[in-house]
């Protein structure tokens, strides 16, 4: 098993992490889902059931549903953890068929439950903090998306809407430096949660300009689906999740051609 500092002082890939790496991850991830797309149409398939679950349930209390769909976005890295076991076995030549995720889901790691929790609670907290501000706020009841885009996005006011998109951000950003190499490498390795979390925001520290350009190609991919009536999620999600994992290999120096064995601690 490979800790997280033998990790980071493994022989660097030939590309450094820069502003075109976004773009790279992205054609990696594009590539390890058409070599095996399966895994990738179930995962994506599901999570846009689930959105459209939401769509049912809260369909006429928008100003709630604003907040859970975004909100999944912070949950999501966590629901994606057997795409990027299959894009480690695909690097190491290997096909990982339906089975070995649902194994990987089954092995039930302690690391990877309790941070999946920890998302839970974050995105519960924005759900509730984004519905509180868009009721207590908006001088207009907002039902409906349209009511959202015209008493909220194009409000004449400046306020309300700016106030939303920042606290959103103010949340996102540190649970995406928390867990953009955290998670692969909870899969990946049988380090603690605190030297993943730690390693995760040293890579985000170390390359920020690329960091943010790459948090923000996935929201707007993430958004992209979305208001294709959630279609565009069941290939932009694996896609996404693939590219994570090459994201992952680069930041840390991991060979993507390598394979290191899983090794979850009890």
């Amino acid at each position: 098993m490979t800790s997280a500092s033998a990790l980071s002082s493994q022989t660097p890939g030939p590309i450094p992490v820069g502003l075109h790496s976004p773009w790279r991850w992205l054609a990696l991830g594009w590539a390890d889902f058409r070599r095996n797309p399966l895994p990738g149409l179930v995962h994506g398939a599901l999570l846009a059931a689930f959105g459209w679950l939401l769509l049912w349930a809260v369909h006429d209390r928008f100003w709630l549903l604003a907040g859970a769909f975004s909100g999944f976005l912070i949950v999501a890295p966590i629901l994606a953890t057997g795409l990027y076991h299959v894009s480690r076995a695909a690097g190491a030549g290997r096909r990982a068929g339906l089975g070995e995720v649902a194994g990987l889901w089954r092995s039930g790691d302690g690391r990877l439950v309790r941070f999946g929790l920890l998302l839970g609670l974050a995105g519960t907290g924005w759900v509730l903090t984004s519905a509180g501000l868009i009721t207590l706020w908006s001088a207009e009841p907002i039902r409906q998306p349209v009511d959202f885009l015209r008493h909220v996005v194009l409000a004449r006011e400046l306020g309300l809407f700016e106030v939303w998109l920042l606290l959103g951000a103010l949340l996102a950003a540190p649970v995406f430096a928390s867990s953009v190499v955290a998670i692969p490498m909870l899969v990946d390795t049988s380090v603690p949660v605190s030297m993943a979390v730690a390693e995760s925001w040293r890579a985000v520290a170390d390359h920020p300009v690329p960091m943010v350009l790459w948090a923000v190609m996935i929201a707007l991919l993430i958004g992209l689906g979305m208001v294709t009536a959630l279609l565009g999620l069941v290939v932009l999600v694996p896609v996404i999740a693939h590219a994570s994992w090459h994201a992952y290999c680069d930041l840390t120096r991991r060979p993507a051609s390598g394979h290191v064995t899983q090794s979850a601690p009890a």
